[in-house]
């Protein structure tokens, strides 16, 4: 590539002001004031996004690292875990069906945060420390100079110009502008998944007086706040989010596997969203009977799961879902955005440290293996095969209670006991992680083939009406090692009881992964194209 100027206009150049690059911006500008960085963001406002329920780890970087904790308090809600319901035949109405969730308030703090609100607060906190933004700006490529000045080719208030620093952070979410250009954007093919979702007004309130009084056992059940939480339902190869907004929208929307649900054809988008949910599942029946999408907020991605090849060079790196995206249940992403952000500001600031330069190379080398084997043991860990439990309340229970606890005792402990320096080690990517790793995959592997027999059998859902497990949460310490153990022995029991029958029994081949038709079909009536420009394949 053509080299660049000499001499740089800035020290960073961030492609992309929304919560990716404006965070690490933030972090670059409060470690190290007077540091040049310029933010490039392409919107006059920000837009409502995916990606609004926090977990314990993102919580604790936008609350503790980021010092947003009034903000998040004010402006948005405070999330009380996560709920699961289910449903068979047997669950006629919402109080039939089975439910997984807290008994009480959370003890670690989380959000559900409306992203427009939220962007545009950190990319006020940037600008305010010292950050240069161009808005509207759009990113149009990046001349990268190995070793030398980048250059940005932007469109700036309808202007092409170009805008040049040592650094370039693409923060570009899933546009990835560094991986699409460079040929390093893979698809995971091996996770076959959409999703459409929508903001609506009218959703009933899960702790409001009617559903009080249309069910007052249901009701009485739990002493917690349902409504607050992020409510997952729950079914056969698919899942959908209900998550509240400040000021009383709702953001929801359903993730299925391309190999087990058909979306049906033609059909208009929030209408097709509406008519799923309400014709699966009794919890969506009812609280969604008087419920309308917002007038333009509704979209959807035919494949969801991808990354970059490579994470970071001598003058660059990517940041948040420019990096990677493998699938939002359990709302990782924003996890992965205070991973890749926090060590983002490492790198680049390690240059400027007493004989960083030397060390670059070798830096830049651990950085892209730390990630890349982050974002595959990831997977592989906790999203391999799971849609083939979602849908079966006993397996899923067994499946959550050890996730989630090792969750804590291996991931939430550390940035409670190391503090924001626990933000550069990504998941999984420690020496020490492997024996959780292998269990994880172990367990979620074996869960898989014993959904696959049962549904063979016939008995796949068995446990979804009638069933209320309420926690009573974890910690970060000892007390969840003894949590961990219960859900152990409670998987264990299940193979006891019926997975030996699958232990020398391949398991039946999966159907191969496509895009379906319909999504083909409904893309031009809707205007969906990829940000290459392609329709999605059928």
């Amino acid at each position: 590539m053509m080299p660049g100027p000499a001499e740089p206009e800035y020290d960073v150049v961030v492609c992309g002001g929304s919560l990716a690059g404006a965070s690490t911006a933030l972090l670059l500008l409060r470690a190290r004031p007077g540091l040049r960085v310029a933010i490039i963001e392409k919107s006059t406002r920000f837009n409502r996004r995916v990606g609004e329920a926090t977990v314990e780890v993102s919580g604790y970087f936008l609350g503790r690292v980021l010092g947003l904790t009034r903000h998040l308090n004010e402006c948005h809600l405070a999330k009380q875990g996560m709920r699961f319901w289910f449903a068979n035949d047997q669950a006629r109405s919402l109080a039939d069906c089975s439910e997984i969730g807290g008994r009480y308030l959370t003890r670690m703090p989380a959000w559900q945060v409306d992203r427009s609100v939220l962007d545009e607060e950190v990319l006020r906190l940037a600008a305010e420390a010292g950050a240069v933004v161009l808005r509207p700006a759009k990113a149009r490529g990046v001349t990268l100079n190995p070793g030398g000045v980048q250059v940005v080719h932007v469109d700036h208030e309808g202007q092409p110009r170009d805008v040049s620093g040592r650094w370039v952070v693409d923060a570009s979410g899933f546009t990835a502008l560094l991986a699409r250009q460079q040929g390093w954007f893979r698809r995971n093919e091996a996770h076959p998944t959409t999703a459409l979702w929508a903001r609506w007004r009218g959703v009933k309130d899960w702790d409001g007086r009617e559903m009080a009084e249309r069910h007052p056992e249901w009701f009485r059940a739990c002493p917690s706040m349902r409504g607050t939480a992020t409510n997952h339902l729950m079914g056969d190869g698919w899942w959908a989010w209900m998550i509240p907004l400040k000021g009383g929208d709702t953001s929801i929307g359903v993730v299925f596997d391309q190999r087990r649900v058909a979306w049906p054809r033609g059909i208009e988008l929030a209408k097709g969203l509406k008519d799923f949910l309400t014709g699966h599942h009794p919890v969506a029946r009812e609280l969604l009977a008087d419920a309308v999408p917002v007038d333009g907020d509704v979209s959807w991605r035919a494949h969801l799961p991808y990354r970059s090849d490579v994470f970071a060079g001598d003058g660059f790196v990517i940041v948040g879902d420019a990096a990677g995206f493998i699938d939002p249940f359990y709302s990782p992403g924003m996890d992965w955005l205070g991973f890749t952000a926090t060590m983002a500001k490492d790198l680049v600031l390690s240059e400027r440290a007493p004989g960083g330069a030397g060390a670059l190379p070798s830096r830049l080398q651990h950085h892209n293996a730390a990630l890349a084997r982050s974002y595959a043991r990831w997977f592989e860990a906790i999203y391999r095969d799971k849609y083939d439990v979602m849908g079966d309340a006993e397996l899923m229970r067994a499946a959550f209670e050890l996730d989630l606890s090792l969750y804590y005792v291996g991931v939430v402990s550390q940035p409670v006991q190391m503090g924001e320096a626990a933000l550069g080690i990504p998941l999984f990517s420690a020496p020490g992680s492997e024996i959780p790793y292998r269990l994880m995959c172990l367990y979620n592997r074996r869960l898989a083939s014993m959904a696959r027999a049962r549904r063979a059998r016939g008995t796949f859902g068995r446990a979804n009406a009638g069933r209320r497990i309420l926690l009573n949460g974890f910690m970060p310490d000892r007390s969840t090692v003894a949590a961990n153990v219960r859900a152990v022995l409670r998987w264990l029991a299940l193979e006891a009881g019926e997975g030996w029958c699958t232990w020398f029994k391949p398991a039946p081949p999966a159907r191969s992964p496509s895009v379906p038709a319909s999504f083909a079909a409904m893309a031009p009536a809707h205007g969906w194209t990829g940000p290459t420009g392609c329709a999605p394949r059928s």
